[in-house]
């Protein structure tokens, strides 16, 4: 099925936080402590995904302070951090909003991503994925992680419900 018909139906959004939301590279400050680089552009779009009733969750391997910082600056409460093995998470948020797996996406760029990628309706991969990845989404990203790849799919998600014109005419008005 075509990626624009599958995106009619979603939700809800996941996504991988190192290589999706940033530039997969990990930076350690003066005592130790990981920091991360994130791209405003992805938090205006998950903002404007937001605005939509879409709901957007971040599931990641890695436990860091400065990304539970920014998952709580974007209002993202369906955070899971430290958590490699992904399904158990995924099911769990779509028990809580009580979804099929076709109302869900998935936006990843690695082989932990690639069980929860083969259960949902949306398999997104980020440009610089890993090749056995791309081979299971449906839709891949021109732009890289950590450099507006969850932008341009959260805008793909909304363009396809008709949502994103009224988002842009709302925020640039």
């Amino acid at each position: 099925m075509k990626a624009e018909a599958l995106a009619k139906d979603i939700k809800v959004i996941v996504l991988d936080c190192d290589g999706v939301l940033t530039d997969g590279g990990l930076y350690y400050d003066s005592e130790g402590n990981v920091t991360k680089r994130f791209n405003v552009l992805d938090g205006l779009g998950i903002k404007a995904a937001q605005s939509c009733d879409l709901v957007v969750g971040v599931i990641t391997g890695l436990d860091a302070k400065s990304v539970a910082t920014r998952m709580n600056d974007l209002g993202i409460t369906d955070y899971y951090a430290g958590h490699l093995k992904k399904m158990t998470c995924i099911e769990e948020i779509k028990e809580k909003y009580d979804l099929d797996w076709h109302q869900i996406a998935y936006i990843g760029d690695d082989w932990i991503d690639i069980a929860p990628m083969r259960a949902v309706g949306l398999p997104i991969a980020v440009a610089n994925a890993m090749p056995e990845v791309k081979e299971i989404a449906v839709l891949q990203t021109e732009a890289s992680g950590g450099h507006g790849a969850v932008r341009e799919a959260l805008n793909f998600i909304m363009h396809a419900q008709g949502k994103l014109e009224g988002i842009i005419n709302s925020i640039g008005g």
